[in-house]
């Protein structure tokens, strides 16, 4: 069962941005952001993050959307969030995504995410035209992760989380330069697959990998 509150992004029925206050003015307490990393790679889990942000004692005005943050800082922010916001991450791993399909298993994690926040959420913001089949009220937000903070927040740790996953791979599997390319689909990512073949952690459902199996 899921509840809808609105849909679309800052041009509908709430004109600002602050959509964490929108929700606590309508009476709910505890609102959480989520996002996403790694839905466009050919290799790795794909990440979810859930954050509720604190109303206090912490510094927004540098968080923004994780694609728009050097490493350095986006580590930092990583940290800060970590310690001061409750957090929750979900993962789902190359071979669910490959049973029930990209979308699905983003859809997944988000759900693992959100069910392990302590509190639990009441409300959430959801980065996308996305919808999850969980008993909360939900707000999807188009481009979530630049104009909701605690989305932005949620992708941060997302991003973070699915690096570090990425970078345990390239100990496993140095070959592919998954600590350069997370397992997105460059040059030489392809020029590795060419040449070795894929991995158990490679998405066999994807284009680029499928092509390898009969």
């Amino acid at each position: 069962m899921r509840r809808n509150v609105a849909s679309g992004g800052p041009k509908d029925a709430f004109p600002h941005l602050n959509f964490e206050e929108q929700a606590r003015s309508l009476g709910y307490e505890h609102v959480a952001g989520v996002d996403e990393a790694g839905r466009g790679p050919l290799a790795g889990p794909v990440v979810a993050a859930a954050v509720i942000l604190p109303t206090e004692g912490m510094d927004f005005s540098e968080i923004r959307d994780s694609k728009l943050l050097p490493p350095a800082k986006r580590r930092r922010l990583f940290e800060e969030i970590m310690t001061k916001a409750v957090t929750a991450v979900g993962i789902v791993e190359p071979e669910v995504i490959d049973r029930i399909n990209i979308l699905q298993a983003a859809r997944q994690a988000m759900s693992v995410a959100i069910q392990q926040l302590a509190p639990a959420p009441d409300y959430v913001l959801i980065d996308g035209p996305l919808s999850l089949e969980l008993p909360v009220h939900q707000r999807p937000i188009i481009g979530g992760d630049r104009v909701c903070m605690s989305v932005s927040a949620a992708s941060i740790v997302a991003k973070v989380v699915r690096d570090d996953l990425m970078q345990r791979l390239h100990q496993v599997y140095p070959q592919y330069g998954f600590d350069r390319n997370k397992g997105y689909p460059t040059k030489q990512h392809q020029q590795a697959l060419s040449t070795y073949g894929p991995t158990p952690v490679h998405r066999k459902s994807f284009r680029g990998v499928r092509e390898w199996f009969p």
